[in-house]
């Protein structure tokens, strides 16, 4: 079974987080560093609401395609304002990072999407300039077959007989 979705908006980055003392109770306090994850985990969780009925369970594949608005930078001015430069890169390779993206993103759908983070056994991220801003989210059941038809104790078993010369 496989569900794909889109969450619509601007993919933010999790991890990331600051801690101070409270002055008054002597209690840390923690929050994200960025002040817009909050509202990019929200996106998601409505999103995934809406085609989750419950989590999976097994072991989990997922593919997370963010997708970002080239800035005005990228294109031409007056009458050419519609055209791509040709020194606009191909691939957004500035931040926020896909690893603080994918980490937020699971985050959101934890409970959802998946009972635990542990379940996803595989995983596919990527980062790319598209129409429209928001976060392409594939959640399928991993099957011996999509590890190219080795499951990963076969796999640990095969090296150990092959390390032990037999």
């Amino acid at each position: 079974m496989r569900i794909q979705f889109f969450v619509p908006g601007i993919p933010k980055p999790g991890g990331s987080k600051r801690a101070f003392i409270n002055r008054k109770t002597g209690r840390p306090i923690i929050t994200e560093d960025c002040k817009s994850t909050r509202d990019w985990r929200t996106a998601v969780v409505f999103a995934a609401n809406e085609q989750f009925e419950h989590p999976f369970t097994g072991p989990l594949s997922v593919r997370f395609d963010f997708l970002f608005l080239r800035p005005r930078a990228h294109f031409g001015t007056g009458r050419n304002v519609e055209c791509l430069k040709k020194s606009a890169p191909i691939y957004p390779a500035v931040r926020p990072d896909t690893t603080k993206l994918i980490r937020s993103t699971e985050d959101a759908l934890k409970g959802i999407a998946w009972k635990d983070d542990a379940q996803v056994v595989t995983q596919f991220a990527c980062k790319r300039y598209a129409q429209r801003g928001g976060a392409l989210i594939t959640v399928a059941r991993q099957h011996v077959a999509d590890s190219e038809g080795y499951s990963g104790y076969e796999i640990y078993s095969h090296r150990q007989d092959h390390g032990q010369g037999a």
